[in-house]
């Protein structure tokens, strides 16, 4: 039975996912198993269409580049350089590898740069390296190399973890710390006013949110509890309710008077709502802005993104799905709910205009030509363009009536929809040429490969690891980038939930293609 591409296709994807499922010793190979039976459907003559792997590539890249963006740019303002350090000796140190080893094997150099580009998996640097020498020997290597330089990311990536489990746990526990740093926990506490300093003076004047960074949320005045506004006076004896960090709450007991434990009963014409953020209009707009305050005697008193408690100030931006706490009179939490959204649906509902639209804008932006010299040019390429594009988009988040942003759900299911079709598609390819490639080059170039394919890798975890200091869950997202290799960074996506491989992937990538298309042209010359 001639079996047709897309049935192919789903087939490989299908029994992909019940060998990922088989575990041995704890190890199992997850999605990333879907390359391993292509690589068998390949050597047995089943082809996929090219297409079928540049559209998983596209899906893959943007949707990562969506998610990736915000995490990308505040990465610049932290360990960056540290990033951008591993992936330059990543290159740097394969790059010399097939340098030495073309010079002590006598090997074509333009067979050795495309056994460069195919141990770190890069098509642009294959492109740059046929263009340079002007033969098509580079593709031959790119061949011999390219189905380890595939492999050998996934094993490395994948059995790094599993020789370092304390390393991860540790890594888990910082990221926790670092986040509590970042996002400290947020918390609620009462006291009663008895600095005669304030005595008389409205919430307004006191300027409390400035002074200590906590919101007051409730107020207790003798019988009468409310939500306080502006001009609203404290006298000897109130009891505030006041919401912020351990921090911001020392802070309030100074200011106001000593912790008590009396709690504030909810007024009969209070209330207080999670609200969801499904209105698109208002998407970017700080919450001075938005003035919930001055127009509903709002007060905003948490904000929940991404699973993470936010203490609210004027100046934080509100981001399409983000949940706020809100303490309102009865009478207005209608109208707040109103311009806030609250609709699960909308949060739900997918937008296919700005994926597109993204998606072109990459295509466009990867043709781009830049042109140095008569011999060296630089062009994005597609995935370059794409992820540049995407990381910028999901930066912004919203241009006018345009949300680049979706849903997590949304994201997830693009993300692994790309990365099936791209995974199936790259092992039935290289697995239609390795025996051929291996009968008619031996040994001595499929071991060149290798070397160029490890070595740099094992060389970029112990730097990264004991003199960058980089946690390891970064340092395998260096790895894959630096390798430019996204069935790596497939690979390791099940480790852990946080987005740090995705974030230092997305920061060196771009930076990793670009340098190694240096490279290759460096090589050319000899």
């Amino acid at each position: 039975m001639e079996l047709t591409s897309y049935f192919s296709l789903f087939l490989i994807i299908t029994l992909g996912f019940l060998l990922g499922k088989v575990k041995i010793r704890g190890i199992s190979l997850d999605i990333s198993a879907i390359i391993f039976v292509a690589l068998l459907f390949g050597h047995l003559g089943v082809e996929l269409p090219a297409d079928f792997q540049t559209l998983g590539l596209i899906l893959f890249i943007f949707t990562m580049g969506i998610q990736a963006g915000p995490g990308f740019f505040r990465s610049f303002k932290k360990q960056a350089v540290h990033m951008i350090a591993a992936a330059a000796l990543l290159v740097f140190t394969a790059s010399l590898t097939a340098f030495i080893l073309m010079f002590s094997l006598s090997i074509d150099h333009k067979i050795v740069v495309g056994l460069l580009t195919g141990a770190l998996t890069s098509t642009p640097g294959l492109a740059a390296a046929i263009d340079t020498t002007g033969s098509t020997l580079s593709s031959i290597g790119y061949g011999v190399a390219y189905p380890f330089g595939v492999l050998g990311v996934i094993l490395f990536v994948r059995l790094l973890p599993v020789f370092q489990k304390s390393e991860i746990r540790r890594a888990e526990q910082d990221i926790e710390k670092e986040l509590k740093t970042v996002f400290p926990e947020i918390i609620n506490r009462h006291f009663r006013v008895q600095n005669p300093n304030v005595y008389g003076k409205p919430i307004s004047s006191l300027r409390i949110r400035t002074m200590t960074g906590a919101s007051i949320s409730r107020v207790k005045h003798g019988q009468d509890n409310f939500t306080p506004e502006p001009d609203t006076v404290l006298h000897q004896g109130d009891i505030i309710k006041a919401v912020g960090t351990h921090e911001a709450l020392d802070k309030t007991e100074l200011l106001l008077g000593p912790a008590v434990q009396e709690e504030i009963p909810l007024g009969e014409n209070y209330e207080i709502q999670s609200v969801l953020v499904s209105n698109r209009d208002i998407i970017n707009k700080t919450i001075g802005q938005l003035n919930l305050h001055a127009n509903y005697s709002a007060t905003i008193t948490r904000i929940r993104r991404s699973g993470i408690d936010i203490t609210p100030t004027a100046s934080s931006q509100v981001k399409f799905g983000d949940k706020l706490l809100i303490a309102c009179h009865k009478d207005h939490m209608g109208d707040v709910i109103t311009l806030l959204g609250n609709e699960d649906k909308k949060l739900s509902d997918t937008d296919f205009f700005p994926i597109a639209a993204g998606i072109v804008l990459g295509v466009l932006f990867g043709k781009i030509n830049l042109v140095f010299s008569d011999n060296f040019s630089f062009s994005p390429g597609l995935s370059g363009g794409i992820l540049l594009v995407a990381l910028i988009l999901g930066n912004l988040g919203k241009t006018g009536p345009i949300v680049w942003t979706m849903s997590a759900s949304a994201n997830q299911l693009l993300r692994q929809l790309g990365l099936f079709f791209f995974l199936a598609t790259v092992g039935t390819n290289a697995g239609s040429h390795l025996v051929e490639t291996f009968r008619e080059y031996g040994f001595i170039l499929f071991g060149v490969g290798i070397v160029i394919t490890l070595v740099p890798m094992f060389i970029t975890a112990l730097i990264g690891k004991y003199v960058l200091k980089i946690n390891i869950f970064s340092l395998l997202g260096i790895i894959t980038g630096g390798m430019t290799s996204t069935p790596g960074l497939a690979a390791i996506e099940p480790l852990s939930k946080n987005n740090l491989p995705q974030v230092a992937y997305a920061t060196v990538y771009p930076f990793a293609m670009v340098l190694l298309i240096i490279f290759v042209q460096i090589l050319s010359l000899f």
